[in-house]
């Protein structure tokens, strides 16, 4: 081998192994799923809440700038928080630790607790969900998992319209969230646990947003939302106990929009 291809072939060996890690990251998206770190009773629920789908549907990228609104025990920020590195950045909304209701006190300090149990979380920022989110345009996307039923009304709106201040122009927010049928009233929404897709674009467009698309991954046609004690019915609260049990556990979990929002470049 004469000189100049022995040269070609040492260059080639050096693209090659600086490559390497970054192929073999362990932060792609399938291995964070994979993590031995996530707990076994969240990994049950992954047939259910298609974690890989639906961040790649929304686009989530590892070195991105992502707010986790209301991601109360934790489950997404099991993956998020493997997923996202520098420069990469992770901020998790969560209730004030100093607030009024004692469900909000003890939620947060269960999540804080949490991030405290790995070094994985050492990077995560935890901000007040109804105070300012970031900067002023400096988050390339927002998401929220399953958590309009718990914001109808003035909340919802102060939480959309911190997200859409915070995100940068053409940043993404993406909403899973218990699906209502067309027409269903708030009353009905606010006492069910499900949020039609027509409030939940409503109140995106009123922030500003425009929705992109919508995505059919975590649908569920089994879900008849007409339970007394509405989506709660279903796994994994089952409130109902043994009442019907084998009933709800062969429907699955509710039927959710996945929805994705932009904010406007102009």
């Amino acid at each position: 081998m004469n000189i100049t291809k022995q040269l070609n072939f040492f260059k080639i060996l050096l693209t090659a192994c600086l490559l390497l890690p970054s192929t073999l990251n362990s932060h792609a998206l399938k291995e964070a799923i994979q993590s031995t770190e996530r707990s076994p009773e969240y990994v049950l629920r992954d047939q259910f809440r298609n974690p890989y789908e639906t961040l790649t549907f929304f686009g989530i990228e590892p070195d991105m700038s992502v707010i986790e609104l209301s991601p109360g025990g934790g489950w997404y920020t099991e993956i998020l928080a493997n997923y996202i590195h520098k420069p990469g950045r992770l901020i998790a909304a969560h209730y004030n630790p100093k607030s009024e209701r004692a469900y909000f006190r003890r939620s947060r300090a269960a999540y804080d607790k949490k991030l405290a149990s790995s070094e994985m979380y050492k990077h995560v920022e935890v901000v007040d969900l109804y105070e300012e989110l970031a900067q002023p345009n400096s988050i390339d996307a927002a998401i929220t998992f399953r958590n309009l039923h718990n914001w109808l009304g003035p909340n919802m709106d102060t939480i959309f319209a911190n997200t859409f201040k915070a995100l940068k122009p053409g940043g993404i927010f993406g909403v899973v969230e218990h699906r209502a049928n067309k027409g269903t009233t708030m009353e009905v929404m606010k006492s069910s646990g499900y949020v039609s897709e027509e409030h939940a674009i409503k109140i995106a467009n009123k922030h500003g947003f425009k929705l992109i698309a919508r995505s059919e991954i975590n649908a569920n046609p089994k879900d008849t939302k007409d339970y007394k004690d509405g989506v709660w019915t279903l796994p994994p609260s089952l409130r109902l106990k043994d009442v019907d049990r084998d009933k709800y556990l062969a429907i699955g979990e509710s039927d959710r929009m996945t929805l994705l929002f932009k904010k406007p470049i102009e």
